[in-house]
């Protein structure tokens, strides 16, 4: 299989990156963002869901990198951010603009409750493997709501 290479311009490309994005796990150190350039960023191991469908016994999950351009700041709530080694889980990315314009907010909703708020000018997200795949025999369980 080929590494995942996603540009999202708009909500609809969003959410496709966000199916490739659930249940990606990442240590809160993983997290970058940079005022002056506007780029936020995080390093992550996927859930290869596109293939989980044909697997059985095994999944895999591989290194992946998530960037979001154009970032006027960022935003924390329900995890500490001084805890690099903290492990992280993200559920969904959603974007909700703020008017008629393309500036808004992308949230990425974190299992246990925390989010990470980008104020974004415009949505201008990237998604790359950047590593080889691995495997594992959990596939991740959501109980319904």
């Amino acid at each position: 299989m080929t590494d995942l290479k996603l540009l999202a311009l708009d909500a609809d490309d969003l959410s496709i990156i966000s199916a490739h994005m659930q249940d990606a796990v990442f240590k809160v150190g993983d997290l970058s963002f940079s005022a002056r350039s506007g780029l936020f960023s995080l390093a992550a191991n996927r859930f290869v869901w596109e293939k989980a469908a044909r697997a059985s016994k095994s999944f895999e999950r591989r290194r992946a990198a998530l960037s979001f351009k154009r970032v006027e700041a960022v935003r924390s709530i329900g995890f500490d951010r001084s805890k690099a080694d903290e492990v992280m889980s993200l559920l969904a990315i959603r974007y909700l603009p703020k008017g008629e314009g393309p500036d808004g907010v992308v949230e990425l909703l974190l299992a246990g409750g925390g989010t990470i708020a980008l104020e974004v000018e415009c949505i201008e997200a990237q998604l790359a493997d950047t590593g080889g795949a691995w495997e594992t025999t959990t596939r991740p369980e959501h109980e319904a709501g």
